[in-house]
Parts: C-alpha cells; sequence; structure tokens
C-alpha cells in the first residue's frame, strides 16, 4: 500500500522546511518552535502538525516516527557575524545536541514494519558551521550524527579542514553535506547556507544533494506551488495584530508538548 512520506521538523521558524515538503507531497507531522508569530503562522499554514513547543521538553519517544527529520538548529553561535563564536557549546547553537537526543530516543524502538526512523535526517546551518572552533564543532556535528546509527563510529578531520561540500560513507548510511546559495535558486537575495543529509539506511544522501535530476529547476513550477501553499499576506498581517493585540498571548494555546503528556 503506497503512502505518502512523512515529515517532522524541529526549530521550525516560518516553515521553510515544511513548505518545502508539502510542495513534493510529503505529509508534515509535527513541528516545534517557540516563538509566537511563527508558531501561530504555523498552525494556520499546517492546521494537522502537531505542534511539539520548546525542543528541551520533547520526548523522542512519545512523538510520531516519521520517514524524514529535519532542523534548523540556532546558528547565531556559529555564526561569523555574531561576534563571539561559542560554536556548540555556546546556549543557542548547542540546542542542536537536543535534536540528536530526540532522534536517538525515536530510533530506539522500530515501527510496526519493523523500520527505524527517521532514516533520513536533514539539518541547515550558517557556513560558519564548517569552520567554527577550527572545524571542530562540524566535525563534531557529522559524528553526532553518524553515531545514531553506528554508535562507535568516528570521523577524524581532514588536514585542511572541511570543504564546502563533502561525502562520509559508513557500513549501510551515509551523510552528505553541501555548501549552497540562495540566488542560484529562484531567490533575489545571496543567502548561502550549508544543507547536510543523512540516510541511516542505504547511500541515497549524496544522490540528494548532488544528482541534478534529484532536483527541480523549473522556477515557474516552484513559483507557482509557493502560491498554492503559502499563507496570504493578509493572514500573515491579521495573525501579527492579534499577537500585539493579545489575542493570541505567547500563542501558549497553539501548543500541544508532548513531553508533558
Amino acid at each position: 500500500m503506497n503512502r505518502k512520506p512523512t515529515m517532522g521538523n524541529f526549530f521550525s521558524g516560518s516553515g521553510t522546511w515544511e513548505l518545502a515538503a508539502e510542495m513534493c507531497g510529503i505529509e508534515v507531522v509535527f513541528e516545534s518552535e517557540i516563538e509566537p508569530f511563527p508558531v501561530a503562522l504555523e498552525a494556520k499554514r499546517f492546521p494537522n502538525a502537531i505542534q511539539l513547543g520548546d525542543v528541551a521538553k520533547v520526548d523522542g519517544t512519545k512523538i510520531p516516527k516519521v520517514d524524514i527529520l529535519t532542523n534548523s538548529s540556532p546558528c547565531q553561535d556559529l555564526s561569523v557575524a555574531a561576534g563571539k563564536r561559542a560554536g556548540l557549546d555556546g546556549e543557542r547553537s548547542g540546542l542542536f545536541r537536543e535534536v540528536i537526543r530526540i532522534t536517538r530516543e525515536m530510533r530506539y524502538e522500530a515501527d510496526d514494519m519493523g523500520r527505524y526512523q527517521p532514516r533520513f535526517w536533514c539539518w541547515e546551518n550558517v557556513p560558519g558551521a564548517l569552520n567554527s572552533h577550527g572545524g571542530e564543532d562540524f566535525r563534531t556535528v557529522l559524528e553526532s550524527v553518524a553515531r545514531l546509527v553506528e554508535k562507535d563510529a568516528v570521523i577524524p578531520m581532514p588536514p585542511k579542514g572541511w570543504s564546502y561540500a563533502g561525502v562520509v560513507d559508513g557500513d549501510g548510511w551515509q551523510i552528505a553535506w553541501r555548501t549552497m546559495d540562495a540566488q542560484f535558486y529562484g531567490v533575489p537575495q545571496r543567502r548561502r547556507r550549508v544543507f547536510l543529509v543523512a540516510d541511516f539506511d542505504g547511500r541515497c544522501a549524496g544522490e540528494v544533494l548532488f544528482e541534478r535530476e534529484s532536483q527541480s529547476w523549473d522556477f515557474k513550477e516552484i513559483a507557482d506551488a509557493w502560491k498554492t501553499t503559502s499563507v496570504s499576506l493578509a493572514d500573515r498581517i491579521d495573525i501579527a495584530s492579534r499577537i500585539i493585540r493579545g489575542e493570541i498571548p505567547g500563542a501558549a494555546d497553539r501548543v500541544e508538548c508532548l513531553a508533558k503528556n
């Protein structure tokens, strides 16, 4: 029986991962965000998705299993523009470890079909993540992700540091990363980001990031899909106004944190 692939997202922001998933026919099962405006916006845009709230309070054993887990963990402590660059030891960027914890909890037991989920794990961050603390932070990212499927995995630092794109192959798994710029994907701005994809049950990560045939290059098609899935400007203004008037106090009434159940 065919079914839609499923996805969950942490640090949702305005729901970019979710929007992309919807455009690709992927079902958004849950989201995690604490800022009032994004929470309210996502609740309207994806009304069937569970709102998990604070990522630090989520119990991975109690949330639905999904095929794909995405996250854009806070970048402030990794960014060159942010100044001090505390890296993964910083209060905000260190929340990356919470997603690792949750993923490990989700994969502790197989689902009813004998699959360990998520199979695909995706991460997005600033290019500064590649050289933060001399590259050690990105090595930690890679090793932490690899250990979700191979508990003793060791990923050494390359002699010349991390390149802007690469692949790590393991025993039945693969991690790939690539730096991309939004200006080449139909967006009128320069915005470089590192995208990392892990395939815990195969070697499709590189194909996802590097194979031209696996990506949509029809910008008209993308624009048309955006028009049919995004929330209108009027809806955004309405939500913002309601928050300002106190009608959505902290948007807390929209958040269902399963960790408390």
